[in-house]
Parts: structure tokens; sequence; C-alpha cells
């Protein structure tokens, strides 16, 4: 079951806020990588290349957790718990490009490696909460 994101958190996936997913690996121990999100009104979004480790992970297992904090106020955050509920390629270039304009002012992602395939992920949040 979808939870909503707090309107008053809405704000952190309009600027450039950065997220720490977190993914399980095989062992069961938890992986963490600073990830670039948004916001589709149900889902959040992040984007990563195929074969990274939580590229891996979260075809393993598709729990995960991410905590997004207020670059402007590191005390105001919200955390988000919940499932990975679609994998794609398709709009992940676009996706990205999108993302490289909210982060860096940049609207060509200027990072890709040679032969990388960028991979869009949706979460479907199943636990919110927040802080200040």
């Amino acid at each position: 079951m979808a939870k909503n994101i707090p309107e008053k958190y809405a704000d952190l996936f309009a600027k450039p806020a950065f997220a720490n997913l977190g993914t399980i690996m095989p062992d069961g121990s938890p992986q963490v990588t600073p990830v670039w999100v948004d916001f589709d009104g149900s889902h959040v979004l992040f984007n990563s290349a195929l074969g990274r480790v939580k590229d891996k992970n979260i075809r393993r297992d598709p729990r995960v957790s991410l905590a997004i904090q207020d670059p402007g106020n590191p005390y105001r955050y919200v955390e988000i718990r919940g499932r990975v509920v679609e994998i794609t390629q398709k709009g992940a270039d676009e996706h990205i490009n999108k993302l490289s304009q909210k982060y860096l002012g940049k609207p060509v992602y200027p990072f890709r490696q040679p032969g990388e395939v960028r991979v869009l992920y949706r979460i479907e949040p199943e636990h919110v909460s927040a802080m200040g």
C-alpha cells in the first residue's frame, strides 16, 4: 500500500537535495549510495547504470530505504521505505538528463561512460517519516 509524502516535504524533490539510498547486499548487509531523486506524485524515481551494485541488489531484493535531507537545513528530512516496483530502460536517458539539469544545471548528463546503459527505478513508498 503506497504512503503519501507529506506536502510540506514536497519541496525536497524540487530542489537539488541528495538522497541516501539503502539496498540489501546478498549477505544481508546494508549498502548505501547517494543518488539524485525526483517524485512523480506517487513514486520516488532515481536513475543508475545497469550492472552497478545497487542495480544488482534491487533486482535481487526490491526493498529499499532512502533519506532526503534539506540542503538548507540538515535537521529537516524525509525518510521513505518501500519497494522498487518498476525497473526500466525506457525513458531513462531523458530522466538522467532531467536530473542533470536539476542537480548540475546542465541539460545533458556529463558523466556517461562509453557503453553505459541507464536504468530508471520507481519506488512505491510503504512507510514515510519526516522531521523538521
